[in-house]
């Protein structure tokens, strides 16, 4: 059986009252004891159950998703699964909210973070653009002892900050193998869309989706990526005096998570011309395009999967644990017409 405090006090030779104030890192305890307390933790293979010292002190976990304003369908999603989250958990003494923010001022979202009070909040899950500010902002957090997951889109050089999402350079290299092997040998141009290339998931997915075509498909050639900002009206303005001015294009790839926007403004403008279409992650809109084959593939993460991911990670170094790796692996997943499953 797994040594207990009890056991573990008797092998120290100290009370229990020193055992909790060492494991919990209380004041009045001499260097001796402490080192007692932590041959005998050596000894005796004595492992903390921090379930079991959670339901002790009655501990409620708080964690928050922190995600942009801006967005459709696929921020839906993630929004409905942070909402089923917060009901499977609230009898686990663990609190779940969303909060969504305004990101397209890095000023603005590094105030919203610098406020957050890390007595009321233990972790935070973000889904912001790379930014300086940000980033700053984000380290400020981890300093004070809030757990800091960087959601579905990561600053670089964090390394003191989980990440939690699919690898979004292999994620932009699929599309591009993808994309590739579907065209075929017509000689062309590809359109690239996103929302922002201040978004580093897109600013990888476009160096993968790159690496791909330019050493395996020469005969393509890849456009300068058009960013739409979430504005329709401004999406259907860049997008067809893109194909106006490009009549060579066979292929679209809409590197962002939000496909709808873009894809009607390719669809309003494409006209009998054929266009091979890649986009990322699976909602109602790109689902019913599979179906109707205005999609040719969608390379996707599961939503619900990475809601979980983010609160096991913070729950995990809330109780001073390491998160399990393998678990906490988002896959790439490729959907075609011929593989997608309805729930």
């Amino acid at each position: 059986m797994r040594p207990t405090t009890k056991d573990l006090a008797e092998a120290a030779g100290v009370s229990l009252a020193t055992i909790d104030r060492v494991l919990n890192e209380r004041p009045n305890v001499s260097s001796k004891a402490a080192r007692k307390v932590a041959e005998a933790i050596e000894r005796i293979g004595f492992v903390r159950n921090p379930a079991a010292v959670a339901l002790a002190r009655n501990k409620t976990y708080r964690f928050r998703f922190v995600l942009p304003t801006s967005g459709d369908q696929y921020l839906a999603e993630l929004i409905a699964r942070v909402s089923e989250a917060k009901e499977a958990l609230r009898t686990d003494s663990t609190e779940v909210e969303a909060e969504q923010i305004a990101m397209s001022d890095p000023h603005q979202v590094a105030k919203y973070l610098t406020g957050i009070d890390h007595d009321a909040v233990d972790g935070v899950a973000v889904m912001a653009p790379e930014s300086p500010q940000v980033r700053d902002a984000l380290l400020r957090l981890v300093e004070r002892g809030v757990k800091v997951v960087q959601f579905l889109s990561g600053q670089e050089r964090l390394e003191s900050a989980d990440y939690v999402g699919v690898d979004n350079f292999a994620a932009g290299a699929t599309a591009g193998k993808i994309a590739g092997r579907f065209i075929g040998d017509r000689p062309g141009k590809i359109m690239v869309v996103a929302e922002t290339m201040m978004a580093l998931d897109s600013i990888q997915r476009r160096l993968g989706f790159d690496s791909i075509i330019n050493a395996q498909f020469p005969h393509l050639v890849s456009l300068p990526s058009l960013e739409t900002y979430a504005d329709e009206r401004r999406a259907d303005l860049i997008i067809r005096r893109t194909l106006q001015h490009n009549p060579d294009t066979v292929a679209v790839y809409v590197l962002s998570s939000e496909a709808r926007g873009p894809l009607t403004a390719v669809w309003n403008t494409q006209g009998g011309r054929p266009l091979t279409v890649i986009v990322h992650e699976r909602t109602p809109f790109s689902e019913q395009a599979l179906m109707d084959e205005r999609i040719d593939a969608v390379i996707a993460q599961d939503p619900g999967h990475a809601v979980r991911s983010a609160l096991r990670i913070m729950r995990a170094r809330s109780d001073h644990r390491e998160p399990l790796a393998s678990q906490e692996r988002i896959r790439i997943e490729v959907l075609l017409k011929e593989n997608i499953q309805f729930e």
